[in-house]
């Protein structure tokens, strides 16, 4: 490689420009998170040919040397951003999201942030309420590959003689195991295919095995070829960018676009031609954008969702005000790349000393920022935002009584909503995404007759309140529930692919149904869950509905549990906001309940056997859905219901069911 790679420079003012637009939610660039993978190509490329020329000069890695440049150049951005933004968690955050910010901050300290949200299921191309650190994702999996691919190519170096082919060879196979990995990894766990190492590590290795066939391809690549070669490269990446959405099943095969794009445009700069791409590349903006592109990554993201966060999530910011944040971003990473990043790099503190004074600043600046991140969590965590006012703890009622602020007394605490979950979580009733053999969970008289609940986390939801209504009319309750696994047989996916075990499952509770046929059934579902694309959703679910109710057993009654209200987004995080006006966290009764499978439910239970359960008058009043009813949370997030909540509307849910039980 000659000196500094104009064109390379210029891929990452393309790849830094296209995330920023994505995240500044610019129409026609949805796709820009591809830029991410391109930064990856672009890395694997260089580090791979640093660390060649270093192996055919020395015959050595000299992993302290290596460490010690990559913590200088990554680190003291990197650092900075994150201090400032956890200061910025507690001026602007949602005291209910502190402690998981904190957690975030504590996870980029280490260096494994990314592992943080594939542990938690972040969905990062549909996250309503993003981490202010998830952009820190993509740094975790870099620091990794930089921890494991030297080590890699020394051993290989010296195992395979210096062979180049048979080098690439082998880290090649490694390149297609990893991406392997990634595909059936996006079909299955897509958060961990998204952020984990082992199936992103094919992306770096890519860029990493065209440093080591860029001998060859200078040597038998023509110009017309890289002319054509390159062009085709910035045309891939256009099109991803323009072409790929939120709703694009991501990476899987759908990353082989962008990374074989950049590889295709670092491939055409090895080779000089007159009209190629690097004539576009080596443009002085392209220049400019490429030398502050890292700090412009740290920098964009926190500046976009800081002011969100301080707006509320419910209140998505207008394009002017995101498009004027990315702006804004450019100067700020211009600064810090001024004065921070060229500055500590050369520094001949670092420069001129032995590379461990390097390490050691970094070893020391990571220990400190994980330790403030700690006690930072520790202090979210024991926060309880509230009034300090008391209100009387009353029943859900019709009509409904909102309270319209947030009271000391709230059952659960808002910082604990999202753990008020029913008990057949940690009993181990509830199946997971994986599971496909039924779980049935049962209480109550073993020789009464047995009301059965099933469906998904919607269905789970009304356990707590529906187990007390049915044991008090001397029944048995029997639960079959599946996360994101409707009841009704409508053609499941999951992120956009076949979802297998939701089918096994509910063919299997359906053969339970048929041997042992209970009393009643309740379906219910999550009325908003993701269906095929291309089809009418309502026409969907009262399909699946029909199917359904025709293959359970004739002598059981079929009831239908209308679905709770849906926010959209997290109200608890609003109430945290607006402690004394609660209101202003309620949604809209006509957006609450906009779901296609409402209707569906309501037309089934018309047309069918089936009889509807609806307590919506106990969520809403005639315009609005509040989320605080007396001293109690309704929902643990966008919605699902406490369950608190959920316990206390058994009296409401005896009534519903008396009669049509046993």
């Amino acid at each position: 490689m000659r000196g500094i790679r104009q064109d390379i420079q210029g891929l990452r003012a393309l790849a830094v420009t296209a995330v920023v637009l994505d995240h500044a939610a610019v129409p026609g660039v949805a796709g820009g998170y591809i830029g991410v993978d391109m930064f990856f190509v672009v890395s694997g490329f260089l580090i791979t040919g640093q660390l060649l020329r270093r192996l055919r000069k020395t015959g050595r890695i000299g992993f302290a040397d290596f460490y010690a440049r990559r913590a200088r150049r990554i680190l003291p951005a990197s650092f900075t951003v994150l201090a400032l933004t956890v200061g910025g968690v507690f001026l602007f955050v949602p005291p209910t999201l502190r402690a998981q910010a904190m957690t975030d901050a504590a996870a980029v300290a280490l260096y494994v942030p990314n592992y943080v949200f594939a542990v938690r299921g972040t969905d990062y191309l549909a996250n309503t309420t993003p981490s202010v650190f998830q952009h820190y994702w993509s740094l975790g999996v870099e620091e990794q590959f930089y921890l494991l691919w030297p080590a890699l190519l020394g051993v290989a170096w010296v195992l395979l003689r210096r062979r180049r082919r048979a080098i690439a060879a082998v880290l090649g196979v490694l390149a297609i195991v990893s991406l392997v990995v990634g595909i059936w990894l996006t079909r299955t766990n897509e958060p961990w295919a998204f952020f984990a190492l082992w199936p992103r590590a094919w992306e770096l290795a890519a860029g990493g095995l065209l440093a080591i066939a860029a001998p060859t391809v200078r040597r038998l690549l023509p110009a017309w070829g890289a002319r054509i070669l390159g062009w085709a490269g910035v045309a891939g990446i256009v099109v991803g960018c323009v072409v790929f959405t939120a709703d694009t099943t991501f990476p899987g095969t759908a990353a082989l676009l962008p990374v074989l794009a950049t590889a295709a445009v670092i491939a055409a700069g090895e080779v000089p031609a007159r009209g190629s791409v690097v004539s576009l590349l080596r443009l002085r903006p392209f220049q400019f954008l490429g030398a502050i592109s890292y700090s412009l990554y740290l920098v964009h993201w926190p500046l976009e969702q800081l002011p969100q966060a301080a707006v509320g999530y419910e209140h998505p910011l207008p394009l002017y005000i995101t498009l004027a944040l990315a702006v804004l971003a450019v100067p700020l990473a211009w600064i810090m790349y001024r004065w921070l990043e060229n500055p500590v790099r050369h520094a001949r503190f670092f420069a001129k000393a032995r590379p461990r004074r390097s390490l050691f600043a970094a070893l020391a600046g990571s220990s400190v920022l994980a330790a403030v991140s700690v006690v930072a969590l520790v202090g979210a965590a024991n926060a309880t935002p509230s009034t300090g006012r008391v209100v009387a703890a009353t029943p859900p009622s019709v009509p409904l009584q909102e309270t319209s602020f947030v009271p000391a007394n709230l059952k659960p605490a808002l910082t604990q909503a999202q753990n008020d979950n029913p008990a057949l979580y940690s009993d181990g009733c509830e199946l997971n995404f994986s599971q496909s053999t039924p779980h049935p969970c049962a209480s109550g008289p073993s020789t009464a007759p047995t009301v059965v609940l099933w469906g998904d986390s919607a269905a789970a939801q009304w356990a707590p309140g529906l187990q007390q209504a049915v044991e008090s009319a001397g029944d048995r309750f029997v639960t079959q529930t599946k996360s994101g696994c409707a009841s009704t047989l409508i053609d499941h996916v999951r992120n956009g692919q076949p979802y297998p075990s939701c089918d096994a499952w509910r063919t299997n509770v359906l053969a339970q149904l048929k041997k042992n046929p209970p009393a009643v059934v309740v379906l219910a579902s999550y009325d908003n869950e993701e269906l095929p694309k291309g089809k009418n959703a309502e026409q969907q679910w009262a399909d699946g509905l029909a199917n359904t109710i025709s293959q359970i057993p004739s002598q059981t009654r079929v009831l239908l549990m209308s679905d709770s209200p849906d926010f959209g987004v997290n109200p608890v995080d609003c109430l945290s906001q607006h402690l004394t006006d609660a209101k202003a966290c309620a949604q809209p009764k006509s957006k609450a309940l906009s779901s296609p499978g409402r209707t569906a439910a309501q037309n089934a239970a018309k047309q069918t056997r089936a009889q509807l359960i609806d307590l919506t008058d106990y969520f809403c009043t005639d315009t609005v859905c509040p989320a605080i009813v007396g001293n109690t949370l309704i929902y643990r997030d966008s919605h699902h219901l406490t369950a608190s909540f959920s316990s206390a509307l058994a009296p409401a849910l005896s009534a519903k069911l008396a009669p049509y039980l046993p």
